[in-house]
């Protein structure tokens, strides 16, 4: 049997399961917070009075911070492109008499991401520190260029890729709110703070998905898991562009300010290889083949190789000048 069967034939056997999987990990629409809990009430009398006090909090959060809030946004904002990424991975039935519950999953997933974007979207424009017109650019840029994050359709590394990368979001949209909260500015704080809570859901159900396929497909796991890291996660923002540049350097600019400022650094990196490593005790996989094995050993390593490059890592200390924050 090929792999590809071989993956198919392990998603139709987790199918069953998913059901739960969703009731455990996301939260009813009904119960769960929505962007106008965190927002002015445009229906209410205090809502200009109350736009003003975003504004006057905003002015004594400082430029780097915007740079990163804005990036966090974006990369929140092109959720269509995530979505449809995950609803071609093999085992996702979105057609056949409703879809499958993979399918499921996936639109239920949609549906509680998409309330970061919009809550940080609604909270920038209100702000009045952000250039609104070219974030929205970039965002249409980031959508429309689409993105390979290397996984093909292959379920394996699509789950590794989103444990890696929910895990990731969590440290970044938890880092911008102790910030906030350092600054005085409850509400940013609070709003971050919730977006970061839905990501540690996330992962923690993403991660599950793995350790279910560990159980029974060990080999081409470890494979995948292998395959993942070596060629290293590229986050959705790496592939930002300002509005005018076929070629941008606005990601590697994005990733220094982050550093810079200490919201997700090249460290924060090689802890989340080490947590999933720890998650998946992948020290004591069982029953794996020759290759499989080798791949268990790279992995074992490569949080040591990476921490020793860490060590050389120079990051700038000038502020790029970005289009989306006013200076």
């Amino acid at each position: 049997m090929s792999l590809k069967n071989v993956r198919l034939e392990v998603m139709q056997h987790l199918e069953k399961d998913v059901d739960g999987l969703i009731e455990k990990y996301l939260i009813p629409i009904e119960k769960i917070w929505q962007p106008t809990d965190f927002l002015p009430n445009s229906e209410k009398d205090t809502f200009t009075e109350e736009v003003k006090e975003i504004r006057e909090l905003s002015k004594e959060l400082p430029y780097d911070f915007w740079v990163v809030l804005v990036g966090d946004m974006i990369t929140e904002e092109a959720l269509p492109t995530y979505e449809s990424w995950l609803m071609d991975v093999e085992g996702v039935n979105q057609v056949d008499n409703g879809g499958n519950s993979w399918s499921k999953w996936v639109k239920h997933w949609t549906a509680e991401e998409n309330r970061h974007g919009d809550v940080l979207n609604k909270y920038l424009y209100l702000s009045g520190r952000v250039n609104m017109k070219e974030i929205e650019k970039t965002t249409q840029y980031l959508i429309a260029d689409g993105f390979d994050i290397g996984t093909d359709r292959d379920p394996y590394k699509n789950f590794v890729y989103t444990s890696f990368q929910e895990l990731a979001t969590y440290i970044s949209h938890n880092r911008v709110a102790k910030m906030a909260k350092e600054k005085d500015n409850k509400q940013l704080a609070k709003m971050c703070k919730i977006i970061s809570g839905d990501e540690m859901r996330h992962h923690h159900a993403y991660s599950e998905f793995v350790e279910r396929i560990f159980t029974v497909d060990p080999n081409q796991m470890m494979m995948a898991f292998h395959y993942m890291m070596k060629q290293k996660i590229a986050m959705p923002a790496h592939f930002l562009r300002e509005s005018g540049n076929k070629i941008s350097t606005a990601f590697e600019e994005f990733s220094n300010t982050a550093q810079r400022i200490g919201v997700y650094t090249s460290l924060d990196y090689i802890e989340i290889l080490q947590k999933l490593i720890d998650r998946w005790d992948i020290s004591n996989i069982n029953n794996l083949n020759e290759e499989a094995e080798k791949a268990r050993d790279y992995l074992m390593k490569l949080p040591s190789r990476m921490l020793r490059l860490a060590d050389r890592l120079v990051i700038p200390d000038n502020s790029f000048q970005f289009k989306w924050v006013n200076p």
